[in-house]
Protein backbone atom coordinates (compact mmCIF):
# COMPACT_ATOMS: atom_id res chain seq x y z
CA UNK A 1 0.00 0.00 0.00
CA UNK A 2 1.39 3.36 -1.24
CA UNK A 3 1.86 5.86 1.95
CA UNK A 4 1.08 9.61 1.32
CA UNK A 5 2.30 12.13 3.59
CA UNK A 6 0.54 15.96 3.26
CA UNK A 7 2.44 18.56 5.04
CA UNK A 8 -0.18 21.18 5.22
CA UNK A 9 -3.19 18.57 5.70
CA UNK A 10 -5.71 20.64 7.52
CA UNK A 11 -6.26 23.39 4.94
CA UNK A 12 -9.25 22.58 2.39
CA UNK A 13 -7.03 21.80 -0.62
CA UNK A 14 -5.15 18.73 0.87
CA UNK A 15 -7.62 17.56 3.13
CA UNK A 16 -9.54 16.97 0.13
CA UNK A 17 -7.08 15.42 -2.07
CA UNK A 18 -6.01 13.31 1.70
CA UNK A 19 -9.67 12.25 1.81
CA UNK A 20 -9.66 11.34 -1.81
CA UNK A 21 -6.51 9.10 -1.74
CA UNK A 22 -7.39 7.48 1.65
CA UNK A 23 -11.20 6.34 -0.01
CA UNK A 24 -8.77 5.03 -3.03
CA UNK A 25 -6.89 2.65 -0.49
CA UNK A 26 -3.72 4.75 0.24
CA UNK A 27 -2.11 5.00 3.34
CA UNK A 28 -2.20 8.75 4.01
CA UNK A 29 -0.70 10.75 7.22
CA UNK A 30 -0.29 14.64 7.31
CA UNK A 31 1.30 17.17 9.43
CA UNK A 32 -0.14 21.11 10.08
CA UNK A 33 0.31 23.29 12.58
CA UNK A 34 -2.94 23.55 13.99
CA UNK A 35 -5.68 21.66 14.32
CA UNK A 36 -8.42 22.39 12.05
CA UNK A 37 -12.17 21.19 11.55
CA UNK A 38 -10.85 18.94 8.16
CA UNK A 39 -7.72 17.91 10.58
CA UNK A 40 -10.48 16.06 13.11
CA UNK A 41 -12.87 14.92 10.51
CA UNK A 42 -9.94 13.11 8.51
CA UNK A 43 -8.69 11.74 11.93
CA UNK A 44 -12.04 10.66 12.67
CA UNK A 45 -11.62 8.67 9.34
CA UNK A 46 -8.39 7.08 10.13
CA UNK A 47 -5.93 9.19 9.02
CA UNK A 48 -2.83 9.84 11.32
CA UNK A 49 -2.30 13.39 11.50
CA UNK A 50 0.96 15.27 13.58
CA UNK A 51 0.63 18.24 14.71
CA UNK A 52 3.36 20.38 13.96
CA UNK A 53 6.23 19.84 12.04
CA UNK A 54 8.96 17.70 12.11
CA UNK A 55 11.49 15.02 9.66
CA UNK A 56 10.11 12.17 11.75
CA UNK A 57 6.58 12.86 10.72
CA UNK A 58 7.70 11.75 7.18
CA UNK A 59 8.98 8.12 7.83
CA UNK A 60 8.31 5.43 5.47
CA UNK A 61 6.62 7.84 2.97
CA UNK A 62 7.05 7.24 -0.48
CA UNK A 63 5.09 10.55 -1.83
CA UNK A 64 4.67 13.90 0.02
CA UNK A 65 2.46 16.49 -1.04
CA UNK A 66 2.94 19.91 0.45
CA UNK A 67 0.30 22.80 0.83
CA UNK A 68 1.57 26.25 -1.68
CA UNK A 69 1.47 27.85 1.93
CA UNK A 70 4.11 25.61 2.59
CA UNK A 71 7.86 27.20 2.72
CA UNK A 72 10.64 25.24 0.78
CA UNK A 73 12.51 24.96 4.54
CA UNK A 74 10.42 23.81 6.00
CA UNK A 75 11.87 20.63 7.95
CA UNK A 76 9.44 18.28 6.45
CA UNK A 77 10.35 19.40 3.20
CA UNK A 78 14.04 19.37 3.50
CA UNK A 79 14.16 15.74 5.27
CA UNK A 80 11.64 14.35 2.08
CA UNK A 81 14.48 16.10 -0.76
CA UNK A 82 17.54 14.69 1.63
CA UNK A 83 15.48 10.97 1.57
CA UNK A 84 14.93 10.88 -2.05
CA UNK A 85 11.40 11.04 -1.61
CA UNK A 86 9.33 13.14 -4.50
CA UNK A 87 8.02 16.47 -3.48
CA UNK A 88 4.71 17.73 -5.05
CA UNK A 89 2.61 20.25 -5.35
CA UNK A 90 -1.02 20.05 -5.66
CA UNK A 91 -0.80 21.38 -9.13
CA UNK A 92 1.75 18.81 -9.83
CA UNK A 93 -0.51 15.41 -8.72
CA UNK A 94 -4.12 16.74 -9.36
CA UNK A 95 -3.84 16.03 -13.18
CA UNK A 96 -2.70 12.85 -11.77
CA UNK A 97 -6.26 11.84 -10.73
CA UNK A 98 -8.52 12.97 -13.01
CA UNK A 99 -6.54 11.35 -15.71
CA UNK A 100 -8.97 8.24 -16.52
CA UNK A 101 -12.24 10.16 -15.58
CA UNK A 102 -14.12 12.38 -17.51
CA UNK A 103 -12.55 15.96 -15.95
CA UNK A 104 -14.78 18.98 -14.90
CA UNK A 105 -12.85 21.75 -13.37
CA UNK A 106 -14.26 24.99 -12.23
CA UNK A 107 -12.82 28.27 -11.97
CA UNK A 108 -13.65 31.53 -11.54
CA UNK A 109 -12.90 34.76 -9.45
CA UNK A 110 -15.89 33.97 -7.41
CA UNK A 111 -18.25 31.22 -7.20
CA UNK A 112 -16.31 28.38 -7.89
CA UNK A 113 -16.43 26.35 -4.46
CA UNK A 114 -20.35 26.62 -4.69
CA UNK A 115 -20.60 25.99 -8.03
CA UNK A 116 -18.02 23.09 -7.72
CA UNK A 117 -20.38 21.38 -5.17
CA UNK A 118 -23.65 21.48 -7.28
CA UNK A 119 -22.08 19.89 -9.92
CA UNK A 120 -20.73 17.06 -7.56
CA UNK A 121 -23.71 17.33 -5.74
CA UNK A 122 -26.16 17.03 -9.28
CA UNK A 123 -24.14 13.74 -10.32
CA UNK A 124 -24.52 12.22 -6.98
CA UNK A 125 -27.97 12.98 -6.64
CA UNK A 126 -28.23 11.30 -10.08
CA UNK A 127 -27.03 8.45 -9.03
CA UNK A 128 -23.63 8.96 -11.16
CA UNK A 129 -21.02 8.29 -7.88
CA UNK A 130 -18.73 11.10 -8.99
CA UNK A 131 -15.32 11.87 -7.79
CA UNK A 132 -14.60 15.37 -6.25
CA UNK A 133 -12.76 17.72 -4.93
CA UNK A 134 -14.54 20.66 -3.15
CA UNK A 135 -13.38 23.86 -1.23
CA UNK A 136 -15.32 23.35 1.48
CA UNK A 137 -17.60 20.50 2.77
CA UNK A 138 -20.46 19.92 1.29
CA UNK A 139 -23.68 20.48 3.76
CA UNK A 140 -25.44 17.72 2.00
CA UNK A 141 -23.04 15.10 1.78
CA UNK A 142 -20.86 16.29 5.01
CA UNK A 143 -17.25 15.89 2.98
CA UNK A 144 -15.46 18.02 0.59
CA UNK A 145 -13.76 15.44 -1.13
CA UNK A 146 -15.17 11.20 -2.55
CA UNK A 147 -13.66 8.58 -4.59
CA UNK A 148 -16.18 7.92 -6.83
CA UNK A 149 -16.94 4.93 -8.92
CA UNK A 150 -18.09 6.87 -11.89
CA UNK A 151 -16.44 8.16 -14.94
CA UNK A 152 -16.87 11.95 -13.52
CA UNK A 153 -14.21 13.88 -11.91
CA UNK A 154 -15.19 17.13 -10.76
CA UNK A 155 -12.65 20.18 -8.93
CA UNK A 156 -12.68 23.52 -7.83
CA UNK A 157 -9.76 24.59 -10.03
CA UNK A 158 -8.12 27.06 -7.76
CA UNK A 159 -5.52 29.41 -10.00
CA UNK A 160 -3.77 30.69 -6.79
CA UNK A 161 -0.04 29.69 -7.45
CA UNK A 162 -1.29 28.86 -10.83
CA UNK A 163 -2.86 25.42 -9.59
CA UNK A 164 -5.33 24.63 -11.97
CA UNK A 165 -2.95 24.20 -14.75
CA UNK A 166 -1.66 21.13 -13.72
CA UNK A 167 -5.35 19.82 -13.90
CA UNK A 168 -6.34 17.81 -16.82
CA UNK A 169 -10.41 18.46 -17.40
CA UNK A 170 -12.48 17.98 -20.53
CA UNK A 171 -14.93 20.00 -19.04
CA UNK A 172 -14.11 23.42 -17.88
CA UNK A 173 -16.30 26.34 -16.24
CA UNK A 174 -15.35 29.34 -15.53
CA UNK A 175 -17.67 31.53 -13.35
CA UNK A 176 -15.95 35.08 -13.64
CA UNK A 177 -12.99 36.95 -13.80
CA UNK A 178 -11.55 39.50 -11.93
CA UNK A 179 -8.35 40.83 -10.32
CA UNK A 180 -7.52 38.92 -7.73
CA UNK A 181 -4.53 37.63 -5.67
CA UNK A 182 -2.29 40.50 -6.43
CA UNK A 183 0.17 38.85 -4.57
CA UNK A 184 0.40 36.38 -7.25
CA UNK A 185 -0.88 37.89 -10.19
CA UNK A 186 -0.01 41.91 -9.80
CA UNK A 187 -2.20 42.92 -12.34
CA UNK A 188 -5.70 42.01 -14.04
CA UNK A 189 -3.72 41.03 -17.18
CA UNK A 190 -1.79 38.46 -15.49
CA UNK A 191 -4.71 36.71 -14.17
CA UNK A 192 -6.21 37.15 -17.80
CA UNK A 193 -3.21 35.02 -19.10
CA UNK A 194 -3.37 32.36 -16.41
CA UNK A 195 -7.24 31.50 -17.39
CA UNK A 196 -6.22 31.72 -20.92
CA UNK A 197 -4.10 28.68 -20.46
CA UNK A 198 -6.50 27.46 -18.31
CA UNK A 199 -8.75 26.80 -21.23
CA UNK A 200 -6.17 26.26 -23.25
CA UNK A 201 -5.71 22.88 -20.95
CA UNK A 202 -9.03 21.63 -22.91
CA UNK A 203 -8.36 18.83 -25.62
CA UNK A 204 -9.60 19.37 -29.30
CA UNK A 205 -12.93 17.65 -28.18
CA UNK A 206 -13.10 19.63 -24.89
CA UNK A 207 -15.95 21.88 -23.62
CA UNK A 208 -16.06 25.42 -22.42
CA UNK A 209 -18.98 26.79 -20.76
CA UNK A 210 -18.59 30.36 -18.79
CA UNK A 211 -20.64 33.48 -17.11
CA UNK A 212 -22.40 35.35 -20.61
CA UNK A 213 -22.78 38.12 -18.32
CA UNK A 214 -19.29 38.30 -16.85
CA UNK A 215 -16.47 40.37 -18.83
CA UNK A 216 -13.87 38.50 -18.22
CA UNK A 217 -15.44 35.33 -18.87
CA UNK A 218 -16.84 36.77 -22.38
CA UNK A 219 -13.38 37.29 -23.33
CA UNK A 220 -12.07 33.83 -22.34
CA UNK A 221 -15.04 33.04 -24.77
CA UNK A 222 -14.05 34.35 -27.40
CA UNK A 223 -10.44 32.93 -26.45
CA UNK A 224 -12.01 29.33 -26.30
CA UNK A 225 -13.88 29.91 -29.54
CA UNK A 226 -10.72 31.14 -31.78
CA UNK A 227 -9.03 28.11 -30.58
CA UNK A 228 -12.23 25.88 -32.11
CA UNK A 229 -13.23 24.53 -28.98
CA UNK A 230 -17.08 23.59 -28.26
CA UNK A 231 -18.63 26.79 -25.99
CA UNK A 232 -21.59 27.05 -23.98
CA UNK A 233 -22.63 30.48 -22.25
CA UNK A 234 -25.26 31.05 -19.63
CA UNK A 235 -26.74 34.16 -18.43
CA UNK A 236 -30.30 35.70 -16.38
CA UNK A 237 -30.32 37.74 -19.54
CA UNK A 238 -31.55 36.02 -22.61
CA UNK A 239 -30.28 39.05 -25.05
CA UNK A 240 -26.50 38.39 -23.78
CA UNK A 241 -26.78 34.78 -24.48
CA UNK A 242 -28.74 34.87 -27.66
CA UNK A 243 -25.65 35.10 -30.16
CA UNK A 244 -24.32 32.00 -28.95
CA UNK A 245 -24.39 28.96 -30.77
CA UNK A 246 -25.25 26.98 -27.42
CA UNK A 247 -26.87 28.41 -24.60
CA UNK A 248 -28.74 28.34 -20.61
CA UNK A 249 -30.83 30.93 -20.00
CA UNK A 250 -33.06 31.59 -16.52
CA UNK A 251 -36.30 33.60 -17.18
CA UNK A 252 -39.30 34.36 -14.25
CA UNK A 253 -36.67 34.53 -11.43
CA UNK A 254 -38.03 35.33 -8.30
CA UNK A 255 -37.51 34.73 -4.60
CA UNK A 256 -39.00 32.13 -3.01
CA UNK A 257 -40.16 31.14 0.60
CA UNK A 258 -37.25 28.80 0.78
CA UNK A 259 -34.76 31.94 1.09
CA UNK A 260 -33.40 31.38 -2.78
CA UNK A 261 -34.77 32.44 -5.65
CA UNK A 262 -37.09 30.32 -7.98
CA UNK A 263 -36.71 30.22 -11.96
CA UNK A 264 -36.74 28.73 -15.12
CA UNK A 265 -34.71 27.83 -16.90
CA UNK A 266 -33.82 27.01 -21.11
CA UNK A 267 -31.40 25.44 -23.36
CA UNK A 268 -31.08 25.49 -26.90
CA UNK A 269 -29.85 22.06 -26.65
CA UNK A 270 -33.55 20.88 -25.45
CA UNK A 271 -36.08 22.95 -26.47
CA UNK A 272 -38.76 20.91 -25.01
CA UNK A 273 -37.50 20.76 -21.58
CA UNK A 274 -38.37 23.58 -19.30
CA UNK A 275 -36.36 23.17 -16.00
CA UNK A 276 -37.98 24.09 -12.74
CA UNK A 277 -35.65 25.22 -9.82
CA UNK A 278 -36.30 26.17 -6.38
CA UNK A 279 -32.92 26.85 -4.93
CA UNK A 280 -32.66 26.82 -1.26
CA UNK A 281 -29.41 28.91 -1.13
CA UNK A 282 -29.70 32.93 -1.22
CA UNK A 283 -28.98 35.33 -3.86
CA UNK A 284 -29.81 35.85 -7.54
CA UNK A 285 -25.03 35.08 -8.25
CA UNK A 286 -26.47 31.62 -6.99
CA UNK A 287 -29.00 30.95 -9.89
CA UNK A 288 -26.28 31.87 -12.33
CA UNK A 289 -24.39 28.93 -10.09
CA UNK A 290 -27.23 26.53 -10.85
CA UNK A 291 -27.26 27.33 -14.76
CA UNK A 292 -23.51 26.48 -14.90
CA UNK A 293 -24.40 23.04 -13.41
CA UNK A 294 -27.58 22.64 -15.38
CA UNK A 295 -24.54 23.73 -18.45
CA UNK A 296 -22.57 20.95 -17.44
CA UNK A 297 -25.92 18.44 -16.94
CA UNK A 298 -26.84 19.65 -20.95
CA UNK A 299 -23.10 18.72 -22.14
CA UNK A 300 -23.11 15.70 -20.54
CA UNK A 301 -26.41 14.76 -21.82
CA UNK A 302 -27.91 13.78 -18.37
CA UNK A 303 -31.72 14.40 -17.87
CA UNK A 304 -32.05 17.87 -17.22
CA UNK A 305 -35.62 17.84 -15.36
CA UNK A 306 -34.16 15.41 -12.71
CA UNK A 307 -30.85 17.88 -12.99
CA UNK A 308 -32.83 20.83 -11.97
CA UNK A 309 -34.78 19.28 -9.18
CA UNK A 310 -31.02 18.17 -7.66
CA UNK A 311 -30.16 21.25 -7.40
CA UNK A 312 -33.26 22.18 -5.31
CA UNK A 313 -32.26 20.06 -2.62
CA UNK A 314 -28.86 21.73 -2.82
CA UNK A 315 -28.55 23.41 0.73
CA UNK A 316 -24.98 24.51 0.04
CA UNK A 317 -21.11 24.39 1.71
CA UNK A 318 -19.62 25.48 4.82
CA UNK A 319 -18.81 29.23 5.17
CA UNK A 320 -20.72 30.28 2.09
CA UNK A 321 -24.15 31.88 3.73
CA UNK A 322 -23.74 28.97 6.73
CA UNK A 323 -26.16 29.77 9.11
CA UNK A 324 -24.77 28.77 12.76
CA UNK A 325 -27.46 29.31 15.01
CA UNK A 326 -30.09 31.57 16.18
CA UNK A 327 -29.65 33.56 19.80
CA UNK A 328 -32.26 35.97 21.56
CA UNK A 329 -33.93 36.75 17.75
CA UNK A 330 -30.60 37.59 16.27
CA UNK A 331 -29.25 35.02 13.37
CA UNK A 332 -25.47 34.35 13.06
CA UNK A 333 -24.28 33.71 9.65
CA UNK A 334 -20.78 32.67 8.19
CA UNK A 335 -19.49 33.49 4.90
CA UNK A 336 -16.25 33.36 3.01
CA UNK A 337 -16.71 36.53 1.12
CA UNK A 338 -13.33 38.63 0.61
CA UNK A 339 -12.99 40.35 -2.68
CA UNK A 340 -15.18 43.40 -3.06
CA UNK A 341 -17.98 41.63 -5.77
CA UNK A 342 -18.23 38.76 -3.15
CA UNK A 343 -19.38 41.14 -0.61
CA UNK A 344 -22.02 42.75 -2.64
CA UNK A 345 -23.38 39.28 -4.25
CA UNK A 346 -23.79 38.13 -0.15
CA UNK A 347 -25.04 41.21 1.74
CA UNK A 348 -27.68 41.49 -1.48
CA UNK A 349 -28.51 37.63 -1.35
CA UNK A 350 -29.13 38.67 3.34
CA UNK A 351 -31.18 41.36 1.88
CA UNK A 352 -33.41 39.46 -0.16
CA UNK A 353 -33.81 36.49 2.43
CA UNK A 354 -34.46 38.70 5.32
CA UNK A 355 -35.85 42.06 4.22
CA UNK A 356 -37.36 43.42 7.29
CA UNK A 357 -34.29 42.52 9.19
CA UNK A 358 -31.33 44.82 9.94
CA UNK A 359 -28.08 43.60 8.57
CA UNK A 360 -25.17 44.14 10.53
CA UNK A 361 -21.55 43.01 8.29
CA UNK A 362 -18.32 42.32 10.22
CA UNK A 363 -15.59 42.52 7.66
CA UNK A 364 -12.50 40.90 8.26
CA UNK A 365 -10.09 41.76 5.26
CA UNK A 366 -7.62 38.94 3.61
CA UNK A 367 -4.31 39.84 3.22
CA UNK A 368 -2.55 43.22 2.82
CA UNK A 369 -1.96 43.44 -1.01
CA UNK A 370 -5.65 42.59 -1.74
CA UNK A 371 -6.54 45.13 1.01
CA UNK A 372 -5.04 48.08 -0.62
CA UNK A 373 -5.09 46.77 -4.29
CA UNK A 374 -9.21 46.83 -4.08
CA UNK A 375 -9.55 49.62 -1.49
CA UNK A 376 -11.85 51.77 -3.80
CA UNK A 377 -13.98 48.83 -4.42
CA UNK A 378 -14.52 47.14 -0.71
CA UNK A 379 -15.00 51.29 0.42
CA UNK A 380 -17.91 50.94 -1.47
CA UNK A 381 -18.84 47.45 -1.40
CA UNK A 382 -21.53 47.45 1.56
CA UNK A 383 -23.96 48.65 0.35
CA UNK A 384 -26.79 46.83 1.68
CA UNK A 385 -25.83 46.30 4.86
CA UNK A 386 -27.54 48.63 7.93
CA UNK A 387 -24.18 48.42 10.09
CA UNK A 388 -20.89 47.61 9.26
CA UNK A 389 -17.88 46.78 11.35
CA UNK A 390 -14.53 46.27 10.22
CA UNK A 391 -11.57 44.49 11.63
CA UNK A 392 -7.66 44.29 11.39
CA UNK A 393 -6.65 43.20 8.32
CA UNK A 394 -5.97 38.66 8.37
CA UNK A 395 -2.44 38.68 7.46
CA UNK A 396 -2.57 34.68 5.78
CA UNK A 397 0.70 34.46 3.64
CA UNK A 398 2.13 37.60 4.08
CA UNK A 399 4.62 39.24 6.59
CA UNK A 400 2.74 42.60 8.81
CA UNK A 401 3.29 45.56 7.53
CA UNK A 402 2.65 49.19 8.37
CA UNK A 403 -1.21 49.53 6.78
CA UNK A 404 -4.67 49.24 9.01
CA UNK A 405 -7.81 48.77 7.24
CA UNK A 406 -8.78 51.95 9.29
CA UNK A 407 -7.73 53.34 6.45
CA UNK A 408 -10.71 51.45 3.74
CA UNK A 409 -13.17 52.25 6.84
CA UNK A 410 -12.41 56.18 6.22
CA UNK A 411 -13.01 55.58 2.61
CA UNK A 412 -16.74 54.50 3.03
CA UNK A 413 -19.54 56.57 2.49
CA UNK A 414 -21.46 54.30 4.90
CA UNK A 415 -23.03 56.10 7.33
CA UNK A 416 -22.85 53.48 9.97
CA UNK A 417 -19.20 52.14 9.23
CA UNK A 418 -16.83 52.11 11.64
CA UNK A 419 -13.32 50.12 12.27
CA UNK A 420 -13.27 47.48 15.72
CA UNK A 421 -9.95 46.89 15.72
CA UNK A 422 -9.37 43.13 17.10
CA UNK A 423 -11.49 40.39 17.35
CA UNK A 424 -12.23 40.81 20.98
CA UNK A 425 -13.05 43.99 20.68
CA UNK A 426 -15.62 43.57 17.57
CA UNK A 427 -17.40 40.93 19.75
CA UNK A 428 -17.26 43.07 22.56
CA UNK A 429 -19.47 45.23 20.84
CA UNK A 430 -21.25 43.16 19.30
CA UNK A 431 -22.51 41.59 22.46
CA UNK A 432 -23.54 45.06 23.61
CA UNK A 433 -25.05 45.97 20.28
CA UNK A 434 -27.04 43.49 18.46
CA UNK A 435 -30.64 43.50 19.06
CA UNK A 436 -33.53 40.99 18.26
CA UNK A 437 -34.47 40.73 14.61
CA UNK A 438 -30.58 41.41 13.74
CA UNK A 439 -29.31 39.13 11.28
CA UNK A 440 -25.11 39.13 11.58
CA UNK A 441 -23.16 38.06 8.61
CA UNK A 442 -19.40 38.03 9.71
CA UNK A 443 -17.30 38.04 6.09
CA UNK A 444 -14.25 36.35 6.42
CA UNK A 445 -11.16 33.97 4.53
CA UNK A 446 -9.55 33.61 7.81
CA UNK A 447 -9.95 33.17 11.45
CA UNK A 448 -13.15 35.55 12.48
CA UNK A 449 -15.09 32.13 11.41
CA UNK A 450 -14.93 31.37 15.19
CA UNK A 451 -17.04 34.70 16.05
CA UNK A 452 -20.15 33.48 15.28
CA UNK A 453 -19.30 30.17 17.89
CA UNK A 454 -18.24 32.37 20.28
CA UNK A 455 -21.21 34.53 20.00
CA UNK A 456 -23.85 31.98 20.43
CA UNK A 457 -22.43 31.29 23.61
CA UNK A 458 -21.77 34.85 25.17
CA UNK A 459 -25.62 36.19 23.25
Amino acid sequence: MTRVHFIGIGGSGLSAIARLLKESGYEVTGSDQNASQFVVDLQHEGVTVFIGHHPRNIANAEMVIMSSAIKPNNPEVEAAKKAGIPVYKRSDFLGQLMERKTGIAVAGTHGKTTTTAMIAWMLHALQRDPSFIVGSTMNNLKVNAHAGSGDTFVIEADEYDNMFLGLKPQIAVVTNLEHDHPDFFPKYEDMLSAFQKFVELLPSDGIFIACAEDEGAVSLLSHARRKGLNVLSYSLQSEKTINSPQWMQARSVKANTRGGFDFIANTNLDLSTNMNVSLQVPGEHNVKNALAALSVAAMLGLPLDEAAKALSEFTGTGRRFEIRGEKNGVILIDDYAHHPTEIRATLAGAKARYPTSRIVAVWQPHTYSRTKTLMMDFAKAFTDADEVLVTEIYASREPQQDFSSAEVVSLMPHASARYTGSLDETKKYLVENLKPNDVLLVLSAGDADKMNGELLKEL
